[in-house]
């Protein structure tokens, strides 16, 4: 079982990694002019993230099915643990941010001389990525205040809850199962019900915000030299949201148990 939950740790942290480094792609497509090409891209590497993240849901569920083999077994501790995998991850993109926006740069415009992604993936050569390593840059961490572009506190906030339902959703279902067994079926199937909602919360209150705040960075030069601090601030936001998912992972679970148990 160690085995296998260090393969959804690592997965939830490799999920969480890549979704929040789609900031660095936009930023890059900025930075060379290309934003279409970019946002493409972060199209791909979302739906990618945010699907893997239902895969999720039966992996972890198997941990459910071993507490009733084993009493002794605390689903608890280790959803808890998975959900610290979620922070990590996110604060790893927070450390390869700059990294990979000499990356994604140089991608985009590889990308358009390939004309397709598939002919970019197969134009890769071990000498290429052995360069990568001339792209490491140090992250920085320079907050002096958390206004950019219009910014507001709600809007951070609302970053910080979204992502913190998003994080937990599928783990507070599998643990009201785990509270409830009777009900063990309905509550591990809200799981995708409740990752729904909150993929929804993202695609209709995060993202379009996000997409207006690099369309101003386009059209002014100011805005431009701060839009790498304004993705740094929304970054910080999701780490700041995975931990509250630790918060909120009990009442989660004793609030679903609540609504099956009514239904």
């Amino acid at each position: 079982m160690i085995n296998y939950l260090m393969v959804i740790f690592i997965l939830t942290m490799i999920i969480h990694t890549v979704e929040t480094l789609s900031y660095s792609l936009r930023y890059a497509g900025v930075k060379i002019n290309k934003i279409a090409v970019a946002l493409s891209l972060t199209g791909i590497i979302v739906l990618i993230s945010r699907t893997a993240n239902l895969i999720q849901a039966p992996l972890t569920a198997k941990i459910i099915d071993y507490a009733k083999i084993d009493p002794a077994f605390n689903v608890l501790y280790n959803l808890r643990i998975i959900l610290i995998s979620s922070t990590m991850g996110t604060f790893m993109a927070i450390l390869l941010f700059p990294t990979f926006v000499n990356v994604w740069t140089r991608v985009i415009s590889k990308l358009e001389l390939a004309g397709s992604l598939p002919r970019l993936i197969s134009s890769v050569t071990v000498a290429q990525l052995r360069n990568v390593r001339t792209y490491i840059k140090k992250p920085s961490f320079n907050f002096y205040h958390y206004r950019y572009l219009g910014i507001s506190k709600r809007f951070i906030l609302l970053n910080i809850l979204v992502t913190a339902i998003y994080t937990v959703g599928v783990l507070s279902s599998l643990y009201a199962a785990h509270l409830v067994p009777s009900l063990s079926t309905t509550a591990s199937q809200s799981s995708g019900l409740i990752n729904g909602i909150a993929t929804i919360l993202l695609t209709i209150f995060i993202d379009p915000q996000v997409g207006l705040i690099t369309d101003k960075a386009i059209n002014n030069e100011e805005y431009r030299d701060q839009l790498g601090k304004i993705y740094n601030t929304l970054m910080v936001s999701r780490l700041l949201g995975t931990v509250l998912a630790q918060v909120l992972l009990l009442p989660a679970s004793y609030f679903i148990v609540m609504i099956i148990k009514l239904i």
